[in-house]
Parts: C-alpha cells; structure tokens; sequence
C-alpha cells in the first residue's frame, strides 16, 4: 500500500492507474476497489464503468478536458500525469476541469510531483498528490502551504491581490 497526500494529510491509498497497451488494448479493470481508468478507456467503457461508482478517470497531458465536459461533474475522481517538470499540461487541465466543467471531487496529481510543485498545483484546484517515490512525503506535505498570500486567483481564492485591499 503506497501513501499519498489528500486534503493536506497523508493516506494509505493502493488505487492503480490502467494504462492502455502498446496495441491499443485496453487492460482488464478489477472487479472492486477504486481503480483509474484512462480518458480513451471510460469514453469506450462508460457504461459499465459508471455502473461502479468507484472509478476514477486520468487524463495524460495531451487529453482535452472538453472531451469530458460537463461529464466531469458526476465524477468522484480525477487524476491528471505529470510526466515531467517541465509539462505543465496539467495545470490547465486542472483548472478547467474545476472553472469551466463543474468538477468537485478528488483531483489527483500524479507522475513528477514533488514538494515544491504543490503550492502551485493546490492553486489549480488539486487535492490529492501522489509524491514522486525518490522525494519525501512528510517533506512534500509542507509545501502545499509554502505561501500564504498571492497576486493572481486561483480556483480557491478567485480574487486577484489588488481586489482583496
């Protein structure tokens, strides 16, 4: 069981994320236990995989938020890749998924995270990180609140610094 940080504490936490195979098939979902799912697949799958309740979708960084739509708001769960440091992709993703498509459960981070990406990743509307495993949980968690005052909105604080005075 691997540990990931969800609403600012640390949770014990086995969902595994399917990836689709190298010839398109996609792979076998478990019969129980929250379990995420890619875009590509719950499109095709829909059906039986709302049936459950306990799936969860994630989106690569090339995927479209709009795909989903408005579906998003029915969704208990979403995780969005982060391949690399340098892709922030998933920021966007994030965001409209929060704004602009109603999304109001679990949004979970995942892929190269780390302490120092989830002040910024938190600002987007994420509340659920799965910490890179070279980096330290207990480290990473403090940096959900390395800043306590902003410029810019976010998806918490929709007011920009200078409309706050």
């Amino acid at each position: 069981m691997s540990r990931i940080i969800v609403d600012k504490a640390i949770v014990e936490c086995d969902a595994p994320i399917l990836r689709v195979g190298e010839d398109g098939s996609f792979p076998a979902v478990p019969a129980s236990g929250l379990v995420f799912v890619s875009l590509p697949q719950y499109l095709a799958q829909k059906a039986e995989l709302t049936a459950r309740g306990d799936v969860g979708v994630w989106f690569a960084p090339a995927d479209e938020p709009e795909v989903l739509g408005d579906e998003a708001a029915g969704l208990a769960y979403i995780a969005v890749e982060f391949p690399a440091f340098t892709d922030g992709r998933g920021f966007s993703i994030g965001r409209l998924l929060r704004e602009r498509y109603g999304f109001t459960g679990q949004l979970r981070a995942f892929g190269d995270v780390f302490k120092d990406t989830l002040n910024y990743l938190a600002r987007c509307g994420f509340n659920a990180f799965v910490v890179r495993a070279d980096k330290d949980i207990e480290d990473a968690v403090k940096g959900i609140d390395d800043f306590t005052e902003f410029y810019q909105s976010a998806v918490g604080q929709p007011q920009p610094l200078f409309r706050r005075r």
